[in-house]
């Protein structure tokens, strides 16, 4: 499975930014997928996660409220909605799909990452 994310961008604080992440591949194999960023001299931590389904999404303390986590399987794309950005969401967003197969988890595949820089 291939991952290419879209829609990072400057944004001011307050403002808004929908990312994407479009699969391409053997995307009949994804489970679930997710969100995770990057800032600098940071380690890479977990935002945002959603079920093949569509059905059950969960999110980090920081990002709740704000951020949505949405999926089309008919076109392979997963989103991120992020509102009312902070600065301290400055980060390389990644995105993450984990595959599986007759009950056999796969490793998972990694997007190249889109940055967002959100100004004071």
């Amino acid at each position: 499975v291939q991952l290419l994310e879209s829609g990072g961008g400057l944004v001011q604080a307050g403002g808004s930014l929908r990312l994407s992440c479009a699969a391409s591949g053997s995307t009949s194999s994804i489970n679930y997928m997710g969100w995770y960023r990057q800032a600098p001299g940071e380690q890479r931590e977990w935002v945002a996660t959603i079920t093949r389904g569509g059905g059950s999404t969960n999110y980090a303390d920081s990002v709740k409220g704000r951020f949505t986590i949405s999926r089309d399987n008919a076109k392979n794309t997963m989103y991120l909605q992020m509102n009312s950005l902070k600065p301290e969401d400055t980060a390389v967003y990644y995105c993450y799909a984990q595959t599986e197969s007759g009950g056999t988890w796969y490793d998972g595949s990694w997007g190249q990452g889109t940055q967002v820089t959100v100004s004071s």
